[in-house]
């Protein structure tokens, strides 16, 4: 008789999850990919708490869900170890140094905004900005872009979000039409998801500023938001700077830098956007509610991971919404490189920005360093 080999694993207490994630929230720069990276190294290679292969299949699972990614591998992670708290504590964990550190940032911006090195800081990091979503539409681009029908939802979505369609409708339809060219489509099951969308869609009209509306748009944000927190500053523009008016096209670029200069989430750029728009209760529920689908989204699809990386269809819609999600990321390349790149200063910064990023493969934290003291030392005027 055979004897089943049982894999063993090292235990780990909530107090060790605890703090091998809120390590991760305060050294894990350089956006989902590197914090993934970094989590394969500390809980497969360091401490066995999972093997290869588990690992892959929560990062895959992941990519199915919307909201932040890294975040979501985390609670997944969480999850593995100790059920529905682990998947609590490793979120909140990875989560809060990310929200603590840009409230700071915030609250100095907020109050000291007009202070010069702050403005020529900023200055000097927006075209590097544009860069660094410029090359992750690159790489996103080798993912989703797999044959002639995704090059034909690409220009569909691309020419609706340039015609200034809601990037929700954007992502609802090429998901549909993804779906419906999927060979084993159920039509059946398309008239329940397109109500579905419907009934999303309901939701996402405009807002009279308040604490309620503001938690409400964000959790609106986080739980249909696919493709990358790239994909997030499509979303924030449309609603935040075009729609309600709740904020300039400037300061959502200032809020997209932010997020992207601090370890954690890039998603944590709406606790920047919170703190600006109503202070700390501001920036305290947005953050709740931005992240609080993806802790349902998990806990509710944790026990049914291979189902869910199975299914063709479900694999289907995404890859429509994926790319949907890359046409919206092109249109806010060119929306915010109109409030970027403003001079020969700002557009040498953004050329050389590109090749290092393209060329050099530089981490992006430091040609966001590199942007801020170009801006503070070399003399400009806005």
């Amino acid at each position: 008789m055979k004897t089943q080999t049982v894999e063993k694993y090292t235990p780990a207490s909530l107090v060790e999850l605890a703090g091998l994630f809120l390590k991760l929230g305060v050294t894990g720069f350089g956006g989902p990919a590197a914090h993934i990276a970094m989590m394969q190294n500390e809980v497969v290679a360091k401490r066995n708490w999972l093997n290869d292969q588990e690992f892959l299949d929560r990062v895959g699972a992941a990519s199915f869900l919307p909201g932040p990614n890294s975040t979501e591998v985390a609670m997944y992670i969480g999850y593995h170890r100790h059920g529905l708290k682990g998947l609590v504590v490793a979120g909140v964990s990875f989560i809060l140094p990310a929200a603590i550190i840009v409230s700071i940032i915030a609250f100095f911006y907020v109050h000291f905004q007009r202070i010069t090195f702050i403005e020529d800081a900023l200055y000097g990091i927006k075209p590097v900005m544009v860069t660094i979503i410029l090359q992750a539409l690159f790489a996103f681009k080798k993912i989703a872009i797999k044959n002639k029908k995704s090059y034909a939802i690409l220009a569909f979505a691309f020419a609706l979000s340039i015609a200034g369609v809601n990037p929700l409708l954007v992502l609802a339809a090429s998901g549909c039409i993804s779906f419906l060219l999927h060979p084993n489509t159920d039509q059946k099951m398309f008239g329940l998801s397109a109500g579905g969308i419907g009934s999303t869609l309901s939701i996402a009209g405009l807002y009279k500023f308040n604490l309620f509306s503001l938690f409400f748009f964000f959790l609106k944000i986080g739980s249909i938001l696919f493709g990358s927190g790239y994909v997030l500053f499509a979303f924030l523009r449309n609603d935040l700077v075009e729609n309600f008016k709740w904020m300039s096209e400037s300061q959502l670029l200032d809020a997209a830098a932010i997020g992207q200069f601090t370890p954690g989430p890039v998603f944590t750029a709406a606790t920047f956007i919170g703190y600006l728009l109503s202070g700390p209760s501001g920036a305290v529920v947005a953050t709740v509610a931005i992240f609080l689908p993806a802790f349902i989204f998990v806990a509710i699809s944790a026990p049914h991971l291979s189902k869910i990386r199975n299914s063709s269809l479900i694999a289907s819609i995404l890859d429509g919404i994926n790319i949907a999600s890359l046409a919206l990321m092109a249109v806010v390349v060119y929306q915010f490189t109109r409030s970027a790149v403003l001079d020969s200063i700002t557009a040498f910064i953004a050329g050389v920005s590109i090749i290092c990023l393209f060329k050099l493969r530089l981490n992006s934290t430091w040609l966001i360093i590199a942007g801020a003291l170009v801006g503070i030392l070399i003399p400009h005027s806005f």
